[in-house]
């Protein structure tokens, strides 16, 4: 395995035993449908929250969150909504990012709850 792969494991790794001593119910880890990926499904309370999680080394080209591009947030959206009706789950969904940088086990978190909303769809032609 490549050692970008690596660290994105051990971020997620990271995120998931953070997320528990938050009081968040995991889900899912690494949950997919055909091509689309969900690295992290929780519930928190009586809400799901769906965790975008990005790793870097450091931050001097960017930092991780803003890998999260448009198309990135309406692939999430559409796995969520997959994932939503395969498990008929009927609860209000949260979009979080958490950005985590260093190296394991010296991580530092940057988590955005409620990063970003569904894009809505024009019905315009």
């Amino acid at each position: 395995m490549a050692l970008h792969n690596d660290l994105g494991k051990s971020g997620e790794e990271a995120v998931i035993e953070y997320l528990k001593n938050q009081d968040y119910l995991i889900l899912h880890h690494n949950w997919r449908w055909k091509h689309l990926e969900l690295d992290i499904i929780a519930q928190q309370g009586d809400e799901l929250v769906v965790v975008e999680v990005k790793t870097r080394t450091d931050n001097f080209y960017s930092d991780p969150y803003n890998a999260v591009t448009p198309q990135k947030i309406n692939n999430i959206v559409t796995a969520s909504h997959i994932y939503i009706k395969t498990f008929q789950i009927d609860l209000p969904v949260r979009f979080d990012i958490i950005s985590i940088i260093g190296y394991d086990p010296y991580f530092e978190f940057d988590h955005i709850e409620d990063a970003f909303h569904p894009p809505l769809k024009s019905r315009h032609k």
